[in-house]
């Protein structure tokens, strides 16, 4: 049994999929992969996500331990998110299916 963001799964690769699954999921993580960010940096580049629904999928990956979220001591507090260990490592999956995809995709080119 796998349990992700309160749900059970049978199956570890349907797990995967609720992990990213979303509009903005797949882009939270790869830009946390680069380095961390601010709330503001992240909303900027992921142009078009609404502050609740960023926030929203922000705290499913810090309970589920794929970030981190770091509260620093000033006025007003600020606040960086960056990936766990764990997010590195989901991050290096989604680099290598991007890649693959890639591939199949500018190989099913040359076929048609």
């Amino acid at each position: 049994m796998f349990i992700f963001n309160f749900k059970e799964f049978e199956c570890p690769f349907n797990c995967f999929t609720e992990i990213i699954k979303g509009k903005w999921r797949t882009g939270i993580i790869l830009s946390l992969s680069q380095n961390p960010k601010r709330f503001s940096e992240l909303k900027k580049e992921l142009d078009g996500v609404s502050s609740k629904v960023l926030t929203d999928n922000l705290k499913v990956f810090e309970q589920s331990g794929i970030i981190n979220r770091t509260v620093f001591p000033t006025v007003p507090p600020s606040v960086e998110y960056s990936l766990t260990e764990q997010g590195f490592e989901l991050a290096k999956i989604m680099d290598s299916i991007n890649s693959w995809a890639g591939i199949f995709l500018n190989q099913k080119e040359t076929v048609n």
